[in-house]
């Protein structure tokens, strides 16, 4: 921050701003990493699309395309057309979050699981009872009228999408499954037919059946897995109201929120949520806004206070006044934000999807060489057979599709429980990379709030009548040195007059007229480079800097020129909590550096109160806010990982040249777009909750992909080698994709401050 009193409207770059339009759309029936690849090369063959990511853990797809060749209605029928070619179900996000609402229950979707398991289980019993010298065998009639309900209207689906996927000429988990199935049902059933008369051969019926359920087994509890990470959207959601207490020519009213508008005046009565945003008009409560912010504790509010949707108002009747409503407000844009970030790809998920194009074909190679081989040893058609298919079963890549985004999901989710918003997955693979982190000084080291501590005029002229008229000069702006000096006049009780030609010098100061009187209100170095002399003033100046106050002149233009007539000195406190924030992190071995506008004087003394050594190069001072972003790229040099943490208004340059940037406030539109993080609490302990909730991410999307990559290296060569039967196979394929997604969701019990890895 600067030393004088106004900064200019700091206006976010184009690139933010001017994206190109989207739609999500959800997709049934996809299985694997394979057919999300399949997906998007098919939405991305549409034209106007610029382009498509799909996620297999959310089963959406998030699409950008180009407004002059198609409307957003025309482009999701096309869209909608495209996934249904492809061979899976086009669905609207509003009928998937009906339908993920209607599967609350813990048994939702387990009928089809039921069925297999009480159809298959005859068939595996006698497998059981060998072990005790019982011989169970079932009649091949029996076992036929059994395995075939599995395998025909249970196993459906897999013929179905395995179908679309071979006139595709691609490969999916489907395809695997049905291949494998089949020629094991389709090899007991030419054993029984060819058998000599009265010899019962030894058939597989039991390991298509079990096979089958097994991978229905997985699915539904992979099914319910997801629903746990989408938890915290679901939280999100269920904090918008039904209906709205409307002030109206006859009185109060309930109306449903749709119709609520821009200007209405609502009633929130005590423990009720507060519908949309707004300003208290009436009445003072207290607000728990932990779902929001994280915050525990209740905030107070008093009238002409910002409320915020979704948060749960005290025990006070209040009325409020709306000023946003539907996609405006607050709420909406945090959980816009959330399933954006949930939505997308992570870097590393690159790999994995290059990977995928090629499994499932080499996947089939793999499967006949074994089968070829087999025979070659001269094992026969039925053992060669058996592990092949054991090859084709325990080879399905749905571990290795959700790996990555069953970690996103958690951690983003978690994360914002707590009041971290992270804007996409390459913010939070890149967070857990950070070195060093930069700080800006004023409102998110300092509490932001300065005082005016000391005023000094010319002996000449009257105090009051002075600090009137730079009050008045400053009555106009938002910035925090000069809302201390109109609040020091209204303390004092001077009236302030309405200014006139007011013009802000960025990173400078102001200058405008009240009553006649020209003057210019800034920084020091602004009054050096006009050629000021302080006169007798100099002294003072340097006397206030010494102390650590930030100090701006006033210069009075005259006849004879600009002449220098009074000196003001602010004051600011270290926020609490922030020294030990910056100690947490140096624990951590990340570096912090402070960046303030201010006098070396003024910010070294606050950098020693933070705990900051200015000899350390820890501190960067009179940097003005358009030459953040240059300190930052000089941070940078040297390889060095780097966060910014600002406002996320007056540092948006320097928060979208750092690596990570993160914007503390509230979640304006300005801070979401420019930083990857929003912390929604002006916290600076959540620095270190945000990098360390993207570390344990990471790192949980690394101990996925490594398994779901071990498990197929390993599984492959024992199933050729006729280590593993169909049944063990198919087991472990349900297992693997269970324990990625179980992996995941251990980022559920984080919390900031968790030192536990």
């Amino acid at each position: 921050m600067m030393e004088g009193f106004n900064v200019a409207p700091m206006t976010e770059p184009s690139s933010n701003l001017t994206t190109a339009p989207s739609v999500d759309l959800g997709i049934g029936g996809m299985t694997c990493a394979s057919c999300v690849g399949r997906v998007e090369r098919a939405l991305r063959k549409v034209p106007g699309v610029q382009d498509a990511s799909v996620n297999l853990a959310l089963e959406r797809a998030h699409v950008t395309f180009d407004p002059a060749s198609a409307s957003a209605t025309d482009i999701d029928a096309i869209l909608r057309r495209a996934v249904r070619n492809a061979g899976y179900e086009p669905r609207s996000v509003a009928e998937q979050d009906a339908q993920e609402a209607d599967a609350d229950s813990p048994w939702a979707g387990f009928l089809p699981v039921g069925i297999g398991i009480v159809l298959s289980l005859p068939l595996v019993l006698p497998m059981l009872g060998d072990f005790f010298g019982k011989h169970w065998m079932l009649p091949p009639l029996a076992q036929f009228l059994l395995a075939a309900p599995v395998q025909f209207i249970l196993g459906a689906r897999f013929y179905k999408a395995g179908w679309h996927a071979l006139k595709a000429l691609t490969g999916n988990m489907d395809l695997l499954v049905a291949i494998g199935t089949s020629a094991g049902f389709g090899l007991s059933l030419w054993l029984w037919l060819t058998a000599p008369q009265g010899h019962t051969p030894h058939l597989y019926f039991e390991a298509s059946a079990v096979v089958i359920t097994l991978v229905l087994l997985g699915k539904w509890l992979e099914a319910r897995a997801k629903r746990q990470t989408t938890t915290a959207i679901r939280a999100l959601h269920a904090l918008r109201p039904d209906v709205a207490h409307l002030i109206g020519r006859d009185g109060e009213v309930d109306v449903p929120i749709a119709e609520v508008m821009a200007g209405d005046q609502l009633v929130v009565r005590p423990g009720e949520r507060i519908p949309v945003d707004g300003t208290l008009l009436e009445g003072h409560t207290q607000v728990d806004e932990s779902m929001l912010t994280g915050e525990p504790l209740p905030v107070v509010r008093e009238e002409g206070a910002k409320l915020t949707g979704g948060s749960i108002n005290g025990d006070g009747r209040i009325v409020m006044q709306v000023s946003a409503v539907g996609s405006e407000t607050v709420l909406a844009r945090i959980i816009r934000l959330v399933e954006d970030a949930q939505a997308a790809k992570a870097p590393i998920q690159r790999l994995v999807d290059k990977v995928s194009s090629v499994f499932v074909p080499a996947v089939l190679v793999i499967a006949l060489l074994t089968f070829v081989g087999w025979m070659w040893t001269g094992a026969g058609l039925e053992a060669s057979l058996i592990h092949a298919v054991a090859v084709l079963v325990i080879a399905c890549p749905c571990a290795l599709g959700l790996a990555t985004p069953a970690a996103i999901m958690a951690g983003t989710g978690v994360a914002a429980k707590h009041g971290i918003l992270i804007k996409d997955a390459e913010a939070l693979e890149i967070a857990h990379r950070v070195d060093t982190v930069a700080f800006d000084k004023t409102g998110t080291l300092t509490v932001g709030q300065p005082r005016l501590v000391a005023f000094h005029v010319e002996p000449s002229l009257d105090e009051a009548a002075t600090l009137a008229t730079i009050a008045s000069v400053q009555s106009g702006s938002e910035h925090p040195l000069a809302r201390a000096v109109t609040q020091a006049a209204s303390e004092r009780g001077i009236s302030i007059a309405a200014p006139e030609g007011v013009r802000a010098v960025p990173g400078r100061g102001t200058e405008g007229e009240v009553a006649g009187r020209s003057v210019l209100i800034g920084s020091l170095r602004w009054m050096q480079e006009l050629n000021v002399d302080l006169g007798a003033l100099a002294a003072t100046a340097r006397e206030l800097q010494e102390q650590g106050a930030t100090v701006s002149a006033v210069a009075e233009r005259r006849t004879s020129g600009l002449v220098a007539i009074a000196l003001m000195g602010f004051g600011d406190e270290p926020k609490p909590g922030a020294r030990e924030a910056l100690a947490a992190l140096r624990e951590k071995g990340v570096r912090c550096v402070m960046i303030s506008g201010d006098n070396r004087g003024a910010a070294y003394a606050m950098a020693r109160r933070l705990g900051l050594d200015p000899d350390k190069d820890e501190v960067m001072a009179e940097v003005l806010p358009g030459d953040k972003a240059a300190a930052i790229g000089q941070l940078q040099q040297g390889g060095h990982t780097v966060a910014m943490v600002g406002d996320g208004v007056n540092d948006a340059p320097a928060l979208a040249a750092a690596d990570v940037g993160m914007a503390m406030g509230n979640g304006t539109d300005v801070a979401m777009h420019a930083a990857g993080i929003t912390l929604m609490r002006g916290d600076p302990q959540l620095v270190g909750a945000a990098l360390d909730i993207s570390h344990r991410t990471v790192r949980k999307i690394r101990q996925n992909l490594f398994w779901a990559f071990a498990y197929n290296v390993a599984g492959i060569p024992l199933a050729a080698l006729g280590f593993l039967s169909p049944v063990v196979a198919g087991a472990a394929m349900a297992l693997s994709s269970v324990s990625v997604m179980t992996n995941a969701l251990l980022l559920k019990r984080w919390q900031p401050g968790d030192r536990s890895k």
